[in-house]
This record gives structure tokens, sequence and C-alpha cells, in this order.
């Protein structure tokens, strides 16, 4: 291939055949529309930045809504259909579609969060909304990365904004402290796996994930004990690049100082958005590790296919106009051999294509039973760092006195809980496929119900951070009789994050200990138990009753204990917008815990083709 073919590939690859501006519908550019919306929103907010009558008549608060919804709008545009975009760099599927959406929707809700608390002010608003979009771009990347220098790219696209937000309130020591030590800590873990990528890419002589994963299954047989040990070494060190973001354990010590230096607004767009990114990150790199899945369509195919079809539609109407006996009849009879034979030709070629889809079927079948090795290392490690990072996270809650230290630690410990679902999602991709993307819905179930508690629960420290001057646990004392539907609000959270019926978080637990359950038994009847999906199940299981206490502690205050006579007298009424929005995010906790069809269905179909 020379110069010219190259970039006339990349063009087309990139916008489709036509005209410089037109994009085809099944170019790269028109599936990767969300992310240019949100390129677009964060040049609008610095082209205001730059003119003080823009800025003065302007609010970053609509530029950032309005993108936001629009960027979340051509989101739910998608389907299922698995595509390679950008020569390979990343791939659209249903995860990619379901893991963006998720993101734009959380967008358009912190974005009215901070609306209502207050936190950026107008005069800040530019930056920390710049900031936010710029962190949610690398997240949306994270989510589609399918070559291991965007998972890099990603990764650093997602933490460098992040950075800079947990220092968003300026002249505060704590908040610039918990920055530098967030930069610190994302710098040596940055470090760490960009050793391992190149470790692997060194010993695969690939980058791109499934061809990674042909090469390591074609050479695994045959490794040599100094290339396995490297080869372990460089999943070892990929996964605490993405630990750091996941903040699972023992890569965690930089989240309760971000979150309690941070205000409660950052926190909860690490909390949420940033632990959504990074699973589907996590989950493509496991899989790509581990798994061959069936070869995804291009952008250049799918045009084909489309010409092929339209070629075929209107030979299909010409083949009927001549047998019709119309006046066309007679000019056209000459070519009506034609058809017929190109009929017979199609089906010829048809047969052809079949038997050479399962002559591929059958080679793929190889490789995966040829990859066991590495699906297993991964689905171990994975599963020892679930463990430990739910353990420790319910543990080191009990002892926190501030309630952004104690989220913090909550926090990791559901990273944990999410993170069980993968080596379930590896254990099962080539004995039950289909099982294992039911681990994976699972696994969107918890992450969409998680969007709902987390910011709730960060929604009411910061508007009682407003109101009381505290996010001290022993302040919220008595909360139940100055503020009843808060307090009611935030037990209903607390009560779902523990995992208790009929509420929405005991769904998202019970699908994931569900996917483990089937795991265990599907590996077991099929020979290959893998009898550490059924420790994760038990220690989910254990995890979850131990995370009672502490929530129930805080309830405790809230509820029964005096009001403080220190505290100076406040007021919240439920009947303001801030109380609405708790509301509005408490009330569907409540809904989903009965009526959660629609989310699963949701979260099957974003798993639809992910392996097969």
């Amino acid at each position: 291939m020379n110069l010219n073919e190259a970039i006339t590939q990349l063009l087309t690859d990139t916008k489709g055949v036509g005209g410089v501006f037109d994009i085809a519908e099944n170019s790269s550019l028109w599936f990767f529309r969300p992310e240019l919306v949100l390129c677009v929103t964060i040049v609008l907010l610095l082209l205001v930045r730059l003119s003080k009558t823009a800025e003065r008549f302007t609010s970053p608060f609509g530029i950032m809504l309005a993108g936001s919804s629009l960027a979340f709008w051509l989101a739910l545009d998608g389907d299922a259909q698995r595509v390679e975009i950008f020569t390979g760099m990343l791939i659209y599927d249903g995860l990619s579609v379901f893991i963006r959406s998720f993101l734009m929707l959380f967008l358009i809700l912190f974005t009215l969060f901070t609306r209502l608390s207050g936190i950026p002010n107008h005069k800040d608003g530019q930056d920390t909304y710049v900031l936010v979009l710029g962190a949610t771009l690398g997240m949306c990347l994270m989510a589609s990365a399918n070559h291991l220098l965007m998972v890099f790219l990603s990764v650093e696209m997602a933490s460098v904004p992040s950075y800079a937000l947990a220092a968003t309130l300026k002249g505060r020591k704590v908040g610039s402290e918990a920055a530098l030590k967030y930069a610190v800590y994302g710098a040596g873990a940055a470090g760490i796996m960009l050793y391992g990528i190149s470790l692997l890419c060194g010993l695969t002589n690939s980058a791109h994930l499934p061809t990674v994963a042909a090469s390591l299954a074609e050479r695994l047989p045959a490794m040599s004990g100094q290339e396995t040990a490297v080869l372990s070494l460089a999943a070892l060190l990929i996964l605490v690049g993405l630990a750091f973001k996941l903040s699972a354990v023992p890569f965690h010590f930089w989240c309760p100082d971000v979150f309690a230096g941070a205000p409660a607004e950052i926190g909860a767009f690490l909390s949420v958005a940033s632990k959504a990114g990074a699973l589907a990150l996590l989950l493509r790199v496991a899989i790509g590790f581990g798994y061959l899945p069936a070869p995804a369509a291009t952008p250049e195919s799918l045009a084909a296919h489309e010409t092929a079809a339209v070629v075929m539609n209107s030979g299909a109407m010409n083949s009927g106009a001549m047998n019709s006996g119309g006046p066309i009849d007679d000019v056209l009879k000459s070519g009506s051999g034609a058809f017929f034979v190109s009929d017979v030709a199609e089906n010829a070629e048809h047969h052809q294509v079949k038997q050479q889809h399962g002559a591929a079927e059958t080679d793929r079948a190889a490789l995966n039973a040829a990859l066991a090795p590495a699906r297993n290392m991964m689905a171990k490690l994975i599963a020892f760092l679930a463990i430990i990072t739910c353990t420790f996270g319910n543990l080191a809650a009990y002892g926190q006195t501030n309630m952004k230290r104690l989220f913090a630690y909550s926090t990791i410990a559901h990273a944990g809980y999410m993170m069980m679902a993968v080596p379930a999602v590896l254990a099962l991709s080539t004995i039950d496929p289909q099982g294992a993307e039911k681990a994976v819905a699972a696994l969107l179930i918890y992450v969409g119900i998680y969007l709902l508690m987390n910011l709730g629960a960060f929604a009411v420290i910061a508007f009682m951070r407003n109101a009381m001057r505290s996010e001290e646990i022993k302040d919220y004392a008595g909360l139940i009789r100055r503020c009843p539907g808060l307090a009611i609000c935030f037990s209903v959270i607390l009560f779902s994050l523990v995992g208790l019926p009929p509420l929405a978080g005991f769904v998202g637990k019970f699908a994931i200990f569900a996917a483990l359950a089937d795991g265990y038994t599907t590996t077991l009847e099929a020979g290959a138990a893998a009898n550490y999906l059924l420790l994760l199940l038990i220690v989910g299981g254990l995890n979850a009753a131990l995370s009672l206490f502490y929530y129930l502690r805080v309830i405790k205050v809230m509820t029964i204990d005096p009001e403080p006579e220190d505290r100076p007298p406040f007021e919240f009424s439920m009947l303001s917008l801030q109380g609405g929005f708790v509301a509005a995010l408490a009330l569907p906790l409540l809904a989903l815990g009965v009526f959660w069809s629609g989310l699963s269905n949701l979260a099957l179909e974003a798993a639809r083709h992910l392996l097969t």
C-alpha cells in the first residue's frame, strides 16, 4: 500500500465517501458524535472566557447543560452492532453506547447538582466545567478503547483534569494537598502501566487488543518460562494503572484524602463517572487479554455492504419490471438473463461465505482454548483485587467521623463489588458466552443503580454543608426532627447502598452475586470448576453484611441521637429545588427495587454481541 492509498483509506474510514464536509452514517466520525459534541462544548466555554461581554451575558451552566443534553440525545441514537472505528483504535458496540449514555446522563444531573449547590460559582464555572468535560471525554474513550495506546491515552485524559478538579476551591490548603497527592500517585501509576503496556506490545508485536489476543493464543503453548514471566509482569503492571482509576486496594491511597479535600460535588463526579469509565476499561482489557471475539465490522465493510444491498435491490426491481410485461420489458429483456446468473452466483458465494465463517469459528474456538492460561491468570488477579478492595473498604469505613471520608471508603468497597463480575465474565467466556454476557449485564445494572445512590448521597452532603457548615457525621444528629424529609431520603439511599430489599441496591448486588453463582455452577458442570468464583460469592455476601453496620450508624445518628447543642440553627425544606433534587434521586431507588426489568433489558441489550 502506497502513501496515497493509505491516506485515502484513512479518510474513508474517518468520514466516509463524499465531499469534504460530508460525513457518512457508517463513518468513524458518525459513531463519534457524542464525543465531538463534548469537544465543541469545551471550545465554546473557552471562547466565552476570552470575551468579557460574552462572559457577562452568557451562563457557563447553560452552555454545559445544552452540550450535555445534546450529547446524551446523540448517545442514545445507537445499536448493538460492533464496529471498529478510527482504524481499529476504538470499538463501537453496545457496551460503549451504554457507558457513554450513562456518562452523558450523569453530566446532565451533575450540572443541575452544581447549579443547586453553588459550586462552582459563575466566575469559576468555565474552568470547572471544561475540566469536567475533558475528564468525561477521556472516560468515553476508556469505554471504547480497542488499542493499548488508547488505553493509556484515555486513562491520562480522564486523570489529568481530575487532578485539577480536586483543588477546585482556591485557597484551601487541604484541597491543594489532595490535588498534589492525587497527581503524584497518578503519575506513578501511569508510568507503571505504560511500562506494562510496552512489555505486552514487545511480546506480541502488536498493540491492537484483538491482535494481541490472537498472538498470545498462538504463542502461549510454546512460550518459555522467561516469556511467561514477562507476560505475567505485563498483566500485573497494566492492572496497577486500572486499579488506580478504580481506587482498588492497594492503589487506593489517594481516594480518602482527595474526597475529603475536594468539594462534595467533585467527590460525586470522581465516585460515579470515574468508576463507570474505569470498569468498562477493565472489562475491555480483561477480554482483550484472554478472549478473542468474533471480528468486528469496519466503516469500509459497512459501506461496501450498503452499496451491495443497493445494487441487489436495484437488480430485484429491474427484474420485477422485466417480468411484469410492461413497456420497459422489451428494452431490458436482453439483460434479464444476467440477473438470474447473478442470483445463482450470489447464492454460491453466500454458501462459500458460510463455509468460511464456520471454519473461522472453529479456528477462533481453538485460539480461545489456547488462551485459557492467560484468561485464568487475569481472572484470578482481578478476583484477588476485588476481595481485598471490598473487604478493606468496608472495614476502614467503620472508624470514619467525616461524611466525605466515609463515602470515600464506601466507594472503594463498591468498586470491589463491581469488579467481582469481571472474573465471572472471563470464566464463562468460552464455556457459555451468553452467560458471560449476562454477567456483563449484571455489572451494567449495578453501575446504573450506583449513579442514583452515590450522586444522591453526595447531594445530601453538599446541601447539608451549605445549610449547617459542617460535614462531620456527629453534626447530622437529630436530623429527622429538623429535616424529616431529607433524613428519610438519605436513609433510603443508605439502605440501598447496603443492598437491602426492596431497594434498587439489592437488585444490583443480587445481579452480581447471581452471575458469580451461575459462573461457578456452569464451570463445575463443565469439569473446570472456578473455585475463586465461589470464594468471591462468599466474601461478597459477608461484606454486604459488614457494610450494614456503618451505614446504620449514620441512620442512627440522624434518627436517635439528640441534636448537638453547639450546632447553629439551620433550615432545609424538601419543597425547595434542592429537596426536590434529592427526592428525584431517592424515589427511583424504591421504584427500581420492584420494577427493574427495564434497566435489565437495557443492560442485556448492551452486553449482546460483546463476546459472540
